[in-house]
């Protein structure tokens, strides 16, 4: 075995990439990486708990093979070819408190949890209660099976419970709060525009809030914490701060200011290489009792969820861009991109509507070609945002582009979910 493994360079971790990709891509584990992976688990001060309960978390999600089976997973005597869940549980998890025993057992069965049960669960992996292999192993089930509504509705209630104090107080504000949230690991080769939409946003008579935190991968070059922070912006400490005078670029909510255990996840998260439920529930948080979210997907099955989920976090209507350059609000000027909205009614259903980026209306946006920007300096796209706020252009043709694009979409999907609106 090799003598110089690593926290970030190990067998589980190589395991975890492999095996941990998702509902229908898991593959089985070569039989090199295997044998690696079972004489590695051997030394105990090596494993990293986390590391270990997400391995083992996405081995059952994936259904394990017979060999993996035979060296990896506790067997009978009589019956080399079945193993106990209830036993593996016991032996991974034996510093995790007996009370979320049964929650655990379920979930490496790939059962699914009630909202209280998730509630639960929540309400221990967000705790300073010991058990580091088992959030490994929560984390990486739910996230590879794909969590349920129900399971979301207990995560979410979950998460509400851990806000600092300041985000507790229900308010009431005058006019509409519309809420800014993409992914938080950001981007690698494209700029940014966030701090534009949420000003042209505020310009427009909105009252703006732009939720982020750090990155916890696996894009780890810039995101739109590193924009605020270095654009001079005021961060909120306290819900009350929103009914005074708004900072340029809107108000800014970073993660570690509102959820503390939310925020010691992120370490969490990037040690495990892998995105649970978390890099979606909080782009939906709602701390700040927004109407409105405008939030983005990649993948355009997940469109429908982010209402599902938004609804949940007590939004009233939502705006859902898709395909934006690496899964941003910044729409691609090329690709079938375009937003979904969805607006509450009377009776709790919501209505939706569709807006395509390649509709005539916005022609005069679209190019031969998005482009690519290697390599991405914070520097020069901070550059770009500044010369854009004071002109309302730059030297830089693809970012005017895209800011008109998605500026015109913005309120275009605003203006029909005023109409729209219960």
């Amino acid at each position: 075995m090799k003598a110089n493994y690593t926290r970030q360079d190990n067998p589980l971790v190589d395991g975890i990439k492999v095996i941990g990709i998702g509902k229908h891509g898991s593959k089985p584990l070569p039989e090199s990486l295997l044998y690696e992976i079972a004489e590695y688990l051997k030394d105990d001060e090596a494993v990293v708990p986390i590391q270990k309960g997400a391995f083992y978390g996405a081995l059952l999600a994936k259904g394990p093979t017979k060999m993996e089976q035979e060296l990896l997973l506790p067997s009978d005597e009589d019956a080399a070819a079945t193993f106990d869940i209830s036993k593996l549980y016991d032996t991974l998890c034996a510093d995790s408190p007996a009370e979320i025993r049964e929650i655990g057992v379920k979930l490496l069965q790939k059962e699914t949890l009630s909202e209280a049960e998730a509630k639960k669960l929540g309400h221990y992996i967000f705790s300073d209660l010991p058990g580091e292999t088992f959030r490994g192993m929560a984390a990486s089930m739910m996230r590879i099976r794909y969590e349920t509504d129900e399971e979301y509705q207990g995560l979410l209630n979950a998460v509400v419970a851990t806000y600092n104090l300041g985000f507790r107080e229900l308010m009431v504000f005058s006019g509409t709060t519309v809420q800014l949230a993409e992914p938080f690991d950001g981007v690698e080769h494209s700029y940014m525009i966030t701090p534009l939409l949420a000003k042209a946003l505020q310009e427009a008579g909105y009252r703006v809030v732009v939720t982020m935190g750090r990155s916890a991968g696996p894009k780890l070059t810039l995101n739109t914490l590193d924009l605020y922070q270095h654009l001079g912006s005021t961060f909120i400490q306290d819900i009350q701060e929103l009914k005074g005078d708004a900072p340029p670029f809107g108000w800014a909510l970073d993660q570690r200011v509102l959820s503390p255990a939310l925020n010691e996840w992120v370490d969490r998260r990037r040690t495990i290489f892998k995105r649970p439920f978390l890099a979606t529930l909080e782009k939906v948080l709602n701390p700040c009792q927004a109407d409105i979210l405008i939030t983005s997907v990649f993948h355009i099955t997940y469109m429908q969820k982010m209402v599902t989920l938004a609804d949940m976090a007590g939004f009233r209507g939502v705006i859902v861009l898709k395909r934006g350059l690496e899964g941003t609000l910044a729409p691609s000027l090329v690709k079938a991109s375009g937003i979904l909205c969805a607006a509450r009614q009377q009776d709790g259903s919501y209505i939706t509507e569709t807006f395509e980026a390649d509709d005539e209306r916005f022609a005069s946006f679209r190019a031969v070609a998005d482009d690519k920007v290697e390599p991405l300096h914070l520097e020069e796209n901070l550059k770009l945002i500044r010369q854009y706020a004071a002109h309302g252009h730059t030297a830089n043709e693809d970012l005017n582009q895209r800011v008109g694009l998605a500026v015109a979409l913005l309120q275009t999907g605003l203006a029909w979910l005023q109409k729209n609106l219960s």
